[in-house]
């Protein structure tokens, strides 16, 4: 390859200069990539990119949290690098003193925090669920019961006071948790969650309609979600409650009785359980309990939103884990009979 004689087409003060504004340029671009980039923090800062963010979100965090003085110069360093796609979501820890490309081969070659899945189950009485976020997660249950129940707490999540504590505001559901998480951030995810499910303009429509608020579906919701685990049973399950409540009926909801005896061992419901003197007795009280007696999932909601039309008035268990259902007391007293035989031929 046949070299060029610059000296044929410059002088050397030319030259010079040419050679000047290159390592001008070179330093400049030395200076803005890979010189170390400092913020005004002694720990490390915690950066969580979602998964699907743009790197106009990454740059424009980074930026929130002090972490660097401009966007142009790391939007530039992701562009050489070709940063746009490559990025991975999770949550990074960022030392100080990392320079723009530093910063970027972090984001893309980094090894971020890995997020924990929890499946929450439909039904789950809150001190199960505190149980299952320190076994789980390792968050303090202790702390979970008190937040749940702080009066505080409960206004800053825009809960009134007809709410005492935060069961039945809790969406059951399968959740992704960095390990470090807290009882309050956990917490906080699953009431929005649960806020998302009502943030609904045909759901507002339908209470409407029923004549009920959102405490009040949660309420019956939890009861459906503890009467059965057979989940195609749920809207004929809520129709049955439905009409009792405008007939003024007791609606007579076993699942309330053991929501009583919850801290006892055996969680059998016993006919003296059924003469406990309190509001969430549904055998001694009509209408609905003062609040739900579990966290109900989605699909309890819909059923309490949108019952099966129909005439029964009663159910029992049929033995094979569903239930018979009954339009009059006589037809009812039949079929307890008959679940009654079965018990006793189970017990043979």
């Amino acid at each position: 390859m046949q070299k060029i004689n610059l000296k044929k087409y410059f002088s050397n003060n030319e030259l010079y200069l040419i050679a000047g504004v290159f390592a001008f340029v070179l330093s400049v671009l030395v200076f803005t990539f890979f010189s170390p980039n400092y913020f005004d923090s002694d720990e490390p800062v915690e950066l969580v990119i979602p998964r699907g963010a743009t790197l106009n979100e990454v740059v424009d965090s980074l930026y929130s949290k002090g972490v660097i003085k401009g966007k142009f110069n790391i939007k530039a360093a992701a562009f050489i690098y070709g940063a746009d796609k490559k990025i991975k979501a999770g949550k990074y820890k960022i030392p100080n003193g990392l320079s723009y490309l530093d910063l970027i081969e972090l984001f893309i070659n980094g090894s971020p925090v890995e997020q924990v899945k929890i499946t929450i189950p439909e039904g789950i009485w809150l001190k199960d669920l505190a149980s299952l976020l320190k076994r789980e997660l390792g968050v303090d249950s202790a702390k979970v019961m008190e937040l749940s129940k702080s009066r505080s707490f409960l206004s800053s999540l825009g809960l009134g006071d007809e709410v005492e504590s935060l069961q039945g505001y809790l969406l059951p559901e399968t959740y992704y948790f960095y390990p470090d998480s807290d009882a309050e951030t956990v917490l906080r995810k699953l009431k929005s969650e649960m806020d998302s499910v009502f943030d609904n303009p045909e759901i507002q429509k339908r209470m409407k309609e029923l004549g009920m608020n959102k405490h009040e579906i949660l309420t019956l919701a939890s009861i459906i979600d503890a009467e059965s685990n057979d989940f195609s049973e749920f809207k004929t399950i809520s129709g049955v409650y439905h009409n009792r409540l405008k007939r003024g009926m007791l609606l007579q909801a076993d699942p309330t009785v053991q929501f009583l005896i919850r801290h006892r061992r055996n969680k059998k419901v016993y006919y003296k359980d059924l003469e406990i003197e309190s509001e969430y007795n549904t055998y001694k009280h009509p209408g609905l309990p003062p609040g739900p007696i579990n966290n109900p999932g989605k699909d309890a909601i819909m059923a309490a939103l949108y019952p099966e039309k129909h005439n029964f008035y009663y159910f029992v268990a049929d033995g094979n884990g569903g239930h018979k259902f009954a339009s009059t007391q006589r037809e009812h007293e039949q079929n307890v009979l008959e679940y009654r035989r079965w018990r006793r031929s189970q017990n043979n």
